[in-house]
């Protein structure tokens, strides 16, 4: 009798188990929070560099005027939120072949594909350029998956 109790405990326990098991989930991807469930995939992570400043001290953009390019031009296009860091970085001209390095601030934004937010982010490289005359500013972007 011992042993068929142990044996039915046993069977209860396993299937206790499966049950719970059953519940969690089985895979690895990422998902979204109760008010974007869905919205896990199809996101892009951008990058832009921005030089604000040479080695050789010349060029510099202190951050009281970063700050006030971030609240004038970055963050009304991307008011839900972004990710600045600092960097150090080279450039070499095209026209003259000199190599520059740089002080930078690397912006991040992870945002939903479409045309809008490209947009955004070129009005942002123009601004820029048009604000410092600098030549450039380097936009990498990747597929990522998100969840908050």
């Amino acid at each position: 009798m011992k042993r068929a109790g142990c044996l039915i405990a046993a069977m209860f326990l396993a299937s206790t188990m499966a049950g719970c098991a059953s519940t969690a989930p089985t895979d690895a991807s990422m998902h979204g929070d109760a008010a974007r469930p869905a919205q896990s995939s199809r996101w892009i992570r951008s990058e832009l560099y921005f030089a604000v400043g040479n080695e050789d001290g010349t060029g510099v953009i202190d951050d009281a005027r970063w700050r006030a390019f971030l609240d004038a031009e970055v963050t009304p296009r991307f008011p839900d939120g972004l990710t600045v860091l600092d960097g150090y970085g080279q450039w070499r001209f095209q026209r003259d072949g000199r190599l520059v390095r740089q002080q930078a601030k690397v912006l991040v934004v992870l945002h939903e594909d479409g045309a809008a937010p490209r947009g955004n982010l070129e009005a942002i490289r123009l601004a820029w350029k048009r604000m410092t005359g600098h030549e450039s500013v380097l936009w990498a972007q990747s597929a990522v998956e998100v969840s908050f």
